[in-house]
């Protein structure tokens, strides 16, 4: 018993040493100052952390470079009084909140854009922009901003808006004809208003065609890629993994408005094109190479007698236009432009789509057994080298050629423009049908295209356009201007 009193005492007494010492350091802690926690210094780690080595692409710089240069764009747009629905049905246009609304409720979407210079000049898709009345962007840091248009391309999908703000970070353009398929891009943009979002993916295909635009000499030659984008992403960058804009993400291929597989974008090489033109003269400079071609299968080339599957064949060529001048006849091959393979329409629409009336360019033709280099000096759709300005033309949704002169002879006329494409615009309003030949306005002789710029320019309201279809019918048209 008296060993056992022995060690409870022992225990007893250990216990109210500890705690008696427990009490003495806490009040001596107590005595310390008050101190907020930005007064506290925060020390890094001064011991090695292992990192696991990277396998595959690093995007870590990329995505750094991009998400800064990359804005989100709420588009206020003009009150309707009726449903508005999505447009693009198979291919989405992904634009961000575009739901249906009714009464005279403002509609409110969202995009993105891409800062491509230090004072405030914007890239985004021209269906974010079009028909809004009040543009707002807000950068990565949050600032917003007021944003007025600079100038809109329907047929590239491409605007231009500019801030009032300067040193902002901004993305430079890459070379997208290097851009190889199965090369690693990254998306950037906005989808669902999640900002400064980050895909990453191959380019899956270049100088894709999908029939989304709907215009009058549309370029369309699109990069597709498999990096995820959705709704919101329109007017995003697609980068290289150096951080280089490389294309403008336009469009999805989707039975259900959200990614599925397949994202495109505009390539940078047109968007600079356009986007410099904007700046320079206000205007879109569109070179022309003055043919009409069709693409080459197998059945077509063993009609035509080819050897090879390869190019565009030159179905006509205008008269008095580029490719006429340099020499080009009807049933070559175009197989090359400058250092650009030609084997589709969309190819041949970019190479020349990135190109200014009066730049010359080197067109490689198969002719017979021989390949012959032509030098080309592209004409705008005027005929010549000068610098165009917006005119009553674009009104009237419509391509024009002159007639060749078999056609002439067959139709037993001697004057007349033809249009060889149409879209909305006042002629196809009108009734009018493609292949129409013009040959009078208000009674007045069309012979060349200047002359249905000249006849127009002054006219206000009805006016009489007369002309031919190819089967010899013959028509009269109330176009109202």
């Amino acid at each position: 018993m008296k060993k056992l009193a022995s060690y409870l005492f022992v225990a007893i007494l250990g216990g109210l040493v500890a705690v008696l010492s427990f009490n003495y350091i806490q009040d001596r802690n107590s005595n310390g100052r008050e101190v907020s926690i930005d007064d506290i210094p925060m020390l890094q780690a001064n011991y090695p952390v292992p990192h696991a080595p990277v396998i595959g692409p690093d995007f870590v710089n990329a995505a750094d470079l991009t998400v800064h240069a990359v804005v989100h764009i709420q588009s206020e747009l003009q009150q309707r009084n009726q449903v508005y629905n999505d447009f693009f049905d198979l291919f989405d246009d992904f634009f961000g909140n575009r739901g249906r609304q009714y009464n005279n409720a403002p509609v409110i979407a969202t995009g993105s854009g891409v800062i491509i210079s230090q004072d405030g000049y914007i890239v985004t898709n021209n269906h974010v922009v079009q028909n809004a009345n009040r543009l707002t962007i807000t950068l990565n840091d949050k600032r917003t901003y007021e944003a007025s248009v600079i100038g809109r391309d329907p047929s590239t999908d491409l605007a231009l808006v500019k801030i009032d703000e300067t040193d902002l970070p901004y993305l430079v353009y890459g070379d997208s004809d290097n851009l190889k398929v199965g090369e690693w891009v990254l998306a950037v943009g906005n989808p669902f208003n999640l900002t400064s979002t980050v895909t990453a993916g191959i380019v899956s295909a270049k100088a894709r065609n999908i029939n989304i635009l709907g215009e009058v000499s549309a370029i369309e030659s699109f990069i597709q890629t498999d990096a995820v984008v959705n709704r919101g992403n329109s007017g995003g960058a697609l980068v290289n993994t150096d951080g280089e804009l490389i294309g403008i993400n336009a469009a999805i291929a989707s039975n259900t408005g959200s990614y599925t597989g397949y994202s495109f974008a505009i390539p940078s090489n047109i968007v600079k094109k356009v986007i410099n033109d904007f700046i320079d003269y206000g205007e879109i400079q569109r070179a022309y190479l003055g043919v009409t071609f069709r693409e080459i299968d197998s059945e077509f080339a063993k009609e035509k007698g080819l050897e090879k599957i390869m190019g565009v064949y030159v179905v006509d060529v205008a008269e008095d236009g580029a490719a006429s001048e340099a020499g080009i006849e009807s049933g070559d091959v175009i197989v090359q432009i400058d250092n650009s393979k030609i084997n589709s329409k969309s190819s041949l629409l970019e190479s020349v789509g990135t190109k200014r009336p009066g730049n010359s360019v080197k067109v490689y033709v198969q002719r017979g057994n021989k390949m012959q280099q032509f030098d080309v000096v592209l004409k705008n759709r005027s005929g010549n080298t000068d610098i165009v300005k917006k005119d009553n033309l674009d009104l009237l949704g419509a391509t024009f050629k002159l007639v060749p002169a078999d056609e002439k002879e067959s139709l037993n006329i001697d004057h007349g423009i033809q249009i060889v494409d149409l879209a909305e615009g006042k002629l196809r309003n009108a009734g009018i049908r493609k292949g129409f030949i013009i040959m009078f306005i208000d009674k007045e002789k069309v012979t060349k295209l200047d002359d249905i710029r000249y006849y127009l320019e002054t006219k206000r309201g009805g006016t009489l356009i007369e002309g031919i279809y190819p089967n010899g019918q013959r028509a009269y048209y109330g176009v109202g201007l």
